[in-house]
């Protein structure tokens, strides 16, 4: 006789195991949104976003719960009218007997979490956190925002920025990428989602060039003014560091998914339940036209 599947709260326990809630950001949503704990669990899908799109695959492959890295509610709200297009999905999952939940800033740090998925894709050894986390726990040392360390050989900005383009998921903004393309590079910090914000830290690294995502005009354009000014009259082609390499939102978190299913499968017990990471890119830009002349 086969077992009983696990009940949504058995695997809310694991995943809030694997992402423990209190590691979340103070402004952060997360947990789980929508469903019945002692609802059975057979297949449980994987997205980045909570999207309308994301829903109807989760729902026809048969989904019972739908974990996403990003918060449908962010904000409180008073009220779930399936006449909002975020009601709507509550709406869409219930009916369906589908649960919704969230592991955002938490899945951001933790150890195989959107960091490190990220720091393996573009090849970064010998890591430590970029921004350490609290050590709650003696396994929490490896918990923190960001990750840092060497790339497994040195190769050039051009070299290395067209390998992040290859291993990523493919978006219309493509790599963007500021700094001596001809430069020599051998260390790299990583960060998950928008990342300007850390650009401290990245200069205390002392990294050669700096992988995340949303990157704004100003802190951009100040970080790489300062790095030329401080390196004027240095005879290196890797001064001037550090260089940039701005991805989409999306594809730079895309890759912890597949760590996730497999680490809830493992927790679970191989076979206990079916996970499938959805296929669809969400990230909000169709096209990207470019400047004549470039």
């Amino acid at each position: 006789m086969s077992s009983a599947p696990p009940t949504l709260a058995d695997v809310v326990a694991v995943l809030e195991d694997l992402y423990p809630p209190s590691t979340a950001e103070g402004w952060d949503a997360v947990g789980l949104v929508a469903g019945d704990p002692a609802a059975p669990v057979r297949k449980v899908a994987f997205a980045v976003d909570p999207v309308a799109a994301v829903v109807t695959e989760a729902l026809a492959w048969g989904a019972d719960l739908l974990v996403t890295h990003h918060p449908l509610f962010l904000r409180p709200v008073h009220g779930v009218a399936a006449t909002t297009f975020k009601g709507a999905v509550v709406h869409r999952l219930l009916t369906a007997g589908c649960g919704l939940y969230v592991a955002h800033t938490n899945a951001d740090a933790a150890p195989r979490g959107v960091a490190d998925a990220l720091a393996d894709l573009v090849g970064i050894t010998d890591r430590r956190p970029l921004v350490a986390g609290e050590d709650e726990r003696p396994e929490d040392a490896e918990r923190g925002i960001g990750r840092v360390g060497r790339l497994a050989e040195p190769m050039t900005l051009r070299a290395f920025a067209e390998h992040v383009a290859e291993v990523l998921p493919p978006v219309a903004q493509g790599v963007r990428v500021a700094g001596d393309l001809d430069a020599t590079v051998t260390t790299a910090a990583v960060v998950g989602g928008s990342g300007d914000s850390l650009f401290d830290a990245v200069r205390a690294a002392a990294v050669d060039v700096y992988v995340t995502a949303d990157l704004r005009h100003h802190p951009a354009s100040e970080l790489r003014e300062r790095a030329e000014f401080e390196a004027s009259g240095v005879a290196n082609r890797s001064a001037g560091t550090p260089f940039l390499v701005d991805v989409a939102h999306f594809a730079s978190e895309w890759p912890w998914l597949a760590y996730a299913a497999r680490d809830l499968s493992a927790r679970l017990g191989e076979g206990t339940v079916t996970t499938k990471v959805s296929s669809l890119g969400t990230d909000p830009w169709d096209a990207r036209v470019a400047s004549p002349g470039r």
